[in-house]
């Protein structure tokens, strides 16, 4: 509920779009996929296409870019649904993720899993137009995939193993167009990593006090009130990598004025950060697409 000190940190709105336009049964599933919440789809889809552009050396080809957009969108459905499985029991004791399908009782369990096993099967059916080598590369994130929501449980790094289970498309780019995956691009995925450990940390002060009540572990529990020069830190390993990355994979220049202002942009959220306030965070967690954009328009504008 709304106080008079801050608002609801609920990451559902009960009166959304969803609740007057989809009919009834739609609305639990179009939850569990977070496709009213499509921040995640961004932030997994922009370092997806700057892979794309850099293995491309250009614009990609308009049918891996399309295989490689709905695979995001369905992988990125499919974790959400895994996570909210395994969560059901804590959701409804969090204050952003009372509502959540799971949580709230909307759907049980088992219509949860059949659901993502149809998640699970159309991802499935996208590999059939990827080369083979790509669908061994695919194959590879699964445990990463299925070990995530439970993380929280015994490590303060969840951030970590989602940054690299998020970002693994960017290695699944360059497999399908190369043939190969070469050390510069994996150090963009590694910059992809920091980076989502760095967004990922400042969301999960949203959530600290009802995830520190509950026993669970996150990033943002582990840096305390040390958070902003922590997540500044991985920042500036993002850029780094981004940076180094990019001049491995023969970026031009204008790939550098990019790195500088994804610098300039990381440093603004970096000042911004308010530990004290979960909805200024969370702000900044949301500003992490115009990152995602302004790595693929480096990356496009590198191949001039």
């Amino acid at each position: 509920m709304t106080t008079l000190s801050r608002p609801d940190l609920s990451d559902i709105h009960p009166g959304d779009w969803v609740d007057r336009r989809l009919p009834a049964a739609w609305r639990p599933y179009t939850r569990l996929a977070r496709l009213d919440r499509p921040v995640g789809l961004w932030l997994t889809l922009f370092p997806c296409w700057a892979a794309l552009v850099q293995a491309s050396h250009g614009f990609p080809d308009l049918r891996e870019l399309a295989v490689f957009s709905l695979g995001a969108l369905l992988m990125r459905s499919a974790g959400a649904t895994v996570n909210d499985i395994a969560d059901r029991k804590f959701d409804g004791h969090v204050e952003r993720t009372r509502f959540r399908p799971l949580a709230s009782g909307q759907i049980g369990p088992w219509r949860a899993l059949v659901f993502l096993a149809a998640q699970l099967a159309l991802a499935a059916w996208l590999l059939l137009f990827l080369a083979p080598t790509t669908r061994l590369v695919a194959m590879c994130v699964l445990p990463l995939v299925l070990v995530y929501p439970l993380c929280k449980r015994f490590t303060h790094w969840p951030q970590a193993v989602l940054g690299a289970a998020f970002n693994w498309g960017m290695l699944m780019a360059w497999a399908e167009v190369a043939g190969h995956i070469p050390t510069g691009a994996v150090l963009m995925w590694a910059g992809a990593i920091a980076w989502q450990i760095g967004y990922d940390t400042v969301y999960a002060y949203v959530d600290v006090k009802d995830d520190t009540r509950l026993g669970l572990k996150s990033t943002a529990i582990l840096f305390g009130r040390h958070g902003r020069s922590c997540i500044g830190l991985f920042y500036a390993l993002t850029v780094g990598a981004w940076s180094l990355g990019g001049w491995l994979l023969g970026m031009s220049l204008p790939y550098a004025a990019g790195m500088v202002v994804i610098a300039a942009h990381l440093a603004w959220q970096t000042r911004r950060i308010d530990l004290a306030r979960p909805e200024v965070n969370f702000r900044l967690f949301l500003a992490n697409i115009l990152t995602g954009a302004l790595l693929a328009g480096a990356a496009l504008a590198g191949t001039w």
